[in-house]
């Protein structure tokens, strides 16, 4: 029978190796969570591999140590903590509280000494002990029961693989530093001795202490002369790298042992760092018990009865279930019905249909969440479904537009404080639906947000299903040919790397590709990582002015990820039953407020490349008889910018329907516009749209490729044109750091904590979102208007021309022939005329038989 096995976890090494090997990670708040993740992920996968009996988790604490009594320059070296590690130890050790698990520390000492003291109480009283670092000094506790294990790895090391490692048995870890020194530490050792010669005399001699009683035995003059006179340095590096096994702290082992986790404290923890998945996982565990009265109404009886109910009430909650997988193909089993209080109702979607009349009432309120996704079931039943709808979903997006999730869970646990699992099914469900209504509507109310979720949010709702409903039609065929098009390109391509290169080598392998350029070409180095040279696209491009190969990579990079993530992606994603595809357009994807899609993401598509704008042409009217139209806003987000800058130049350039780029040009050179250039115009341009993005002059001269004076002197000679956008800039990030948010022009909320961060870093991308914000939310306002407002019209005017696509600034219609004069009207005064602003508005219509081949519209 296995003996128990008791884990010690070193948790400053491994919180350390959390924060660096995790990309940055924080909640919607602004708390940093990237180590909390890494070192939970890593407890969560020891416990899930080798299920130990046993915990304890060892802490280092601010005090000074006794090592730093005994040398003051121990560890001087090392960066102090950093802020946003420093802040996320606590909420570590919540975690750790939550989950009961022993945690250990003592001033004057590190973790590992405390690790070294458990493991010298308890060594041979029937526990495999197990040491969770990547700390090499733990090596010298190896033995047959006390085993490493490497983290990184995701292995354990037992003795002997131990000692293979260091080249001498683990018991002499601290004589090995004590000869070679441990730069990491600064353990200074002996100079002139490395590591090879100290396991050599290590392993004739054993210790210290035997290495300089045999002085005279050492055979290299060189080597004795080096370490003669070092006897006392050696002594107290030793000494400093030997772990302490006399640390003062009560410890037996009954008080690590493994228990279960206090769920609701877990889920509490897990729900306010926004791990969706983890907060799930234990909500199953601590589910609330919630008072459900479900009652089914399957007879043609029960449900007269249900309708009656519904029309005297002036609104229900629903929500649909069933054994669907996809909102664009799967069908409802069940719809439940519930009212502000009592029952709740379970109707099968096949004896629905009498409920129509409730469906189509526009003076009774329907709430439920995610009402994009439910109208295509309902539409299914009731055709003719109308609102008032309240979408749970939307009102806590317009909340907190910086939240990651608003699935029921989530929003259950944030504005309830109850546990809530999606396995507790639809009627409970719908008793939390029940209880947010009302609290997210009177938040809504609160901060003046109902009017965009009343005039905006939610009419957009039936735009947005009605386009993925319809989806567009794209040509398989074209893809096909398109695709073998690339490949040939490819296979040439790779005829070109032979040549440009000397010899065959695999373009996907970083590591042969920094060979190539590096080693073999001797190009310089531009950038280093963790494993080696940098071949990142900004360092290609660097490097291909000085020669051909990396710009060819680019090429193929460019031509491969177009090849693989839609070419030949796309033809994966049209309809079974058709020729479409359903592209999904989500709400509460940004925090600007503007549209994202997936499947496919059709805003990624690169379409000022030659290839990128290709893939267009494969989106193709439903009916040979028809066509596509596209309407443009032009310049929009710069439109924008001088109505809310206020800027008199800014206006009159638009008012008086300039080229803007070439106008700003011309002021920032000093030039007449009529002396602008194409290099001139292009660089203002550059400029005009980095403003809007809180561009640095960092930032602008990469983009331009100029210096960081020229880029400097660009941006001031700018402002110095235009003081009202300066102005504005200033007063965005000013307010915001007052408010703690900033405002559309419609009123949208974005909250931005980060602004009054102390990490340098973090507060200035705050300030850039900012101004930003203001911008391209107000944009996103606007385009999200003319659809509502366009969707209506086409509706009202009964054409049959439909709107299929959103994206950025741009909307595509699908239309016959016949109504393309009357579309294009239609569409420009809904899309010009939806929202004053102090500049004119412009949007230009166009037509083809694709989305790529379009000619204007007069």
């Amino acid at each position: 029978m296995p003996k128990p096995r008791l884990f010690l976890i070193d948790a400053h090494a491994l919180c350390y190796r959390a924060f660096y090997a995790i990309r940055e990670l924080a909640t919607s708040q602004g708390q940093s969570t990237n180590a909390v993740y890494g070192f939970i992920n890593t407890l969560k996968k020891i416990d899930k591999e080798f299920h130990p009996e046993y915990w304890a988790v060892c802490f280092d604490t601010p005090a000074r140590t006794h090592r730093e009594e005994k040398y003051a320059r121990y560890k001087i070296q090392r960066p102090v903590m950093p802020d946003d590690l420093i802040s996320q130890i606590p909420v570590i050790q919540d975690v750790l509280a939550a989950y009961r698990m022993c945690c250990l520390a003592c001033d004057g000492y590190e973790a590992d000494d405390i690790i070294a003291t458990i493991v010298r109480k308890l060594k041979g009283q029937g526990v495999d002990i197990v040491i969770a670092s990547d700390d090499k000094d733990v090596y010298q506790l190896a033995a047959p029961e006390v085993s490493i294990y490497h983290s990184r790895k995701g292995k354990i090391l037992g003795y002997q693989e131990i000692e293979t490692v260091l080249g001498v048995d683990p018991r002499y870890e601290p004589d090995l530093i004590g000869l070679a020194g441990d730069p990491t530490d600064n353990i200074p050792g002996i100079k002139g001795i490395g590591p090879v010669s100290a396991k050599r005399l290590i392993n004739i001699y054993g210790k210290i202490e035997n290495i300089f009683q045999n002085l005279d035995q050492i055979k290299s003059a060189s080597l004795r002369e080096k370490l003669r006179g070092q006897e006392e340095m050696a002594s107290l590096s030793k000494q400093l790298a030997q772990l302490e096994y006399e640390v003062p702290i009560e410890i037996h082992l009954k008080d690590m042992k493994s228990t279960e986790p206090d769920y609701p404290r877990l889920f509490k923890l897990f729900s306010g760092l926004e791990f969706k998945r983890w907060a799930e996982e234990v909500a199953v565990r601590c589910q609330s018990e919630l008072e459900v009265n479900l009652k089914q109404a399957a007879h043609a009886e029960d449900i007269q009865a249900l309708m009656k109910r519904m029309e005297r009430e002036e609104l229900f909650l629903f929500m649909t279930a069933g054994d669907f997988t996809t909102p664009s193909n799967g069908r409802a089993a069940m719809i439940y019905i519930a009212f502000q209080e009592g029952d709740i109702f379970q109707v099968p979607c096949d004896r629905a249909a009498v409920l129509a009349p409730i469906w189509e009432n526009p003076d009774i309120i329907k709430i439920g969440h995610d009402i994009k996704n439910e109208l295509k079931q309902l539409w299914s039943f009731y055709p003719a479904v109308r609102g008032p709808f309240f979408d749970v979903m939307l009102a806590a997006y317009l909340l907190n537009p910086s939240q990651r999730n608003y699935e029921i869970p989530p929003l259950a646990w944030q504005y309830l404080n109850l546990p809530f699992s999606e396995e507790q099914g639809a009627e409970n469900g719908l008793v939390i639906l029940r209880r947010l209504y009302p609290i997210l509507k009177a938040a809504l109310e609160q901060k003046q947000l109902l009017g965009l979720f009343h005039d905006i949010e939610m009419p957009l709702t039936f735009v947005l299903a009605h386009l993925e409903d319809a989806g567009v039609r794209v040509d398989r065929h074209f893809l096909q040919e398109l695709s073998a098009e690339c490949e040939t390109k490819i296979q040439a391509m790779h005829q070109d790397f032979i040549r440009l290169a000397g010899q065959e080598f695999n373009l996907n392998s970083p590591k042969q590709l920094s060979e190539i350029l590096f080693k073999k070409l001797k190009l310089p180095v531009v950038k280093k990582t963790k494993t080696g040279f940098s071949t990142d696209e900004e360092v290609l491009r660097q490097l291909s002015q000085q020669h051909e190969l990396p710009a060819r990579i680019l090429d193929y990079r460019h031509l491969a990820k177009l090849k693989s993530t839609y070419i030949d992606a796309l033809p994966k994603l049209i309809d079974p039953h058709g020729d479409r595809i359903h592209a999904v357009f989500n709400q509460v994807g940004t925090e600007t407020g503007r549209l994202s899609s997936n499947n496919p993401n059709l805003q990624n598509i690169p379409i000022r490349t030659e290839l990128g704008a290709k893939i267009r042409r494969a989106f193709i009217p439903s009916t040979d008889g028809r066509r596509i139209v596209s309407a443009d806003y032009s310049q929009i987000e710069l439109r924008i910018l001088a109505h809310l800058s206020r800027d008199q130049r800014l206006n009159q350039a638009f008012q008086h329907h300039e080229d803007i780029h070439r106008y700003t040009a011309g002021l920032v050179f000093d030039i007449p516009v009529s002396g602008v250039t194409a290099e001139m115009r292009a660089q203002a341009k550059r400029i005009n749209f980095g403003i809007i993005y809180g561009m640095s002059p960092y930032g602008l001269s990469k983009d331009l490729g100029i210096s960081l004076n020229e880029a400097e002197d660009f941006i001031r000679r700018y402002f110095q044109r235009y003081p009202g956008v300066k102005e504005f800039m200033e007063t965005c990030v000013r307010q915001c750091e007052e408010k703690g948010y900033v405002l559309t022009l419609l009123n949208r909320r974005r909250y931005i904590p980060e602004i009054n961060s102390p990490n340098t870093t973090m507060r200035q991308f705050a300030q850039r979102q900012a101004i930003n914000t203001p911008v391209q939310g107000s944009a996103a306002d606007l385009i999200k208007l003319a659809m509502i407002k366009i969707d209506a019209a086409l509706t009202q005017q009964n054409l049959e021309s439909r709107m299929i696509i959103s994206i950025h600034d741009e909307l595509v219609f699908d239309a016959p022939q016949s109504e393309l004069e009357r579309l294009a009207h239609l569409i420009r005064d809904k899309m010009e005329n939806c929202m004053r602003l102090t500049v004119p508005i412009r949007v230009t219509v166009k037509q083809g038989y694709n989305w790529l081949d379009l000619t204007e519209i007069g």
